[in-house]
């Protein structure tokens, strides 16, 4: 297998197959944050799995249908749905690109004789490349954790004061708080709590305050300051 660790190897931003409108599925674009235009979906899986996408401080960029794979006896190929371009890690090493096609599990079951020969020329067209290829189901996707996101995001762009985040990073000072003991310690009356809620989920989502997103989000949820480097 040739390496080729040190090509920096860029495929255009277009995608190879443009999707069409679908009344079996749900299809339509998504505005993403981190590659900043618009990346089209033909599920629902598709779509939660670009938002995972965005949010991953491993990620650096991404592309829908990025490539179109030669497969003995299907005449249109095969297009998996994204490939996945990752930052350095702290060592310097970086991943090698993901390439990936995201499937519901009942479609991989009912479908997997013909599938077969397309994962596998995927495979082969990924490994000699030094890509990774690999499916996603809903299994994978369907998470606290992309719950977590579908509400946080909302208050990505909703930027507080100043004086309100520096209010907030001087209360988590001492140690870790529940939501509702920071929001205690904020404010007192129900109207004055309000609005500091945007201000800390705004934090949350921009990493200024950490909180265990792999849990559903509760008042007992913890949040603490970044530790520092």
């Amino acid at each position: 297998m040739p390496k080729n660790h040190h090509i920096n190897l860029k495929l255009s931003a277009m995608a190879v197959r443009k999707i069409p409108k679908n009344h079996l599925f749900v299809t339509g674009r998504y505005a993403s944050a981190k590659n900043g235009e618009m990346r089209d979906f033909e599920s629902l899986n598709e779509k939660d799995y670009l938002i995972l996408l965005d949010f991953d401080p491993t990620v650096a960029s991404f592309e829908v249908q990025p490539v179109k794979i030669p497969v003995p006896g299907v005449p249109r190929g095969y297009v998996p749905d994204v490939l996945v371009h990752f930052h350095a890690d702290e060592s310097g090493k970086t991943r090698f690109p993901l390439l990936v096609d995201v499937k519901h599990t009942n479609d991989l079951a009912k479908n997997a004789a013909k599938y077969a020969p397309k994962f596998e020329a995927a495979r082969i067209f990924a490994q000699v490349r030094d890509w990774e290829f690999q499916i996603i189901d809903e299994t994978t996707i369907r998470t606290p954790y992309l719950s977590n996101l579908k509400f946080l995001r909302a208050f990505k762009d909703r930027l507080p004061e100043t004086s309100q985040i520096e209010t907030i990073v001087r209360a988590l000072s001492n140690g870790s708080l529940t939501f509702n003991e920071l929001l205690d310690s904020l404010a007192s009356s129900d109207q004055e709590k309000l609005s500091w809620i945007p201000a800390i989920w705004h934090m949350v989502i921009t990493q200024l305050i950490l909180a265990d997103l792999q849990t559903p989000i509760s008042g007992d949820m913890l949040l603490e300051l970044p530790k520092s480097p």
